[in-house]
């Protein structure tokens, strides 16, 4: 049985917008029963902090300090959104995709994976990792290995991240397109190809395995008008707001929405 998945193809926007319309789509989802997915630029370099950082960690990577900076609401290292491709899928609990976390991951990832055989990157799952060994993480998510992050050899391109609600699953992640000047120490796919990769025919081509994959069609569905105010609510209070940002705090005004 073939999902309507309800999909987004948005302009570059600043960070707070982009975390906030995540959580409207998260809120829509729980709300009507219905999956969405979204794809997303930043207009400007934006450093994210995952939702436990702590906001001093950020002074200590001098590259991005003079970055925007925005705290997620899913955990996990610090991400400096620059050259890349960021999607988020909203689903229902109720649905098969949304009662196991792995399973949504992996199937993003190996739709992505396939999708890169087409410029011969050969990529690949990363397996379990020991965290014992692994020891004090890196302050960069993309110098973190989870397991189910994308990994062309050693090096990973590709990450996702979860917040679940009581009634739906949010999983957003990026895809590093290119090498960035505010996170040098980052490798990323264009260094795997001489043939160019275009982000357009990368997004095409990924929609087209995932639809196949995930049974889904697509309906083109813009936020409405409704939707637009709430995600302004949720940047001014939230995802926009000093407290958040360093502090996880919610304003009252959040916490009411």
């Amino acid at each position: 049985m073939t999902t309507e998945c309800r999909l987004l193809i948005d302009p570059p926007a600043p960070g707070a917008w982009n975390m906030a319309v995540d959580e409207v789509l998260l809120n829509w989802s729980a709300a009507t029963g219905r999956c969405g997915w979204r794809f997303y630029r930043w207009s400007e370099p934006t450093l994210s902090l995952g939702y436990f950082q702590d906001y001093r960690e950020r002074e200590n990577h001098s590259a991005s300090r003079q970055c925007a900076v925005v705290r997620r609401a899913t955990g996990g290292g610090a991400i400096l959104h620059d050259a890349e491709l960021t999607y988020s899928m909203v689903v229902p609990l109720s649905h098969p995709l949304g009662r196991r976390r792995t399973a949504l991951y992996r199937a993003v990832h190996v739709t992505l994976i396939e999708t890169l055989e087409t410029w011969r990157v050969r990529a690949s799952i990363c397996g379990a990792v020991d965290r014992e060994i692994s020891g004090r993480q890196p302050f960069l998510c993309f110098q973190r290995r989870a397991e189910g992050d994308v990994l062309v050899g050693d090096v990973k391109i590709a990450g996702s991240a979860q917040r679940r609600r009581e009634a739906a699953v949010l999983q957003h992640g990026s895809v590093l397109l290119s090498a960035s000047p505010w996170a040098p120490e980052l490798a990323s796919l264009e260094q795997f190809t001489s043939q160019g990769l275009v982000e357009g025919d990368l997004l095409r081509l990924w929609m087209e395995k995932l639809a196949e994959r995930l049974n889904l069609s697509w309906r083109l569905q813009p936020l409405t008008e409704e939707e637009s105010f709430q995600a302004a609510a949720l940047v001014r209070c939230r995802y926009g707001s000093e407290e958040w940002v360093r502090h996880r705090r919610r304003t009252q005004q959040s916490r009411t929405l």
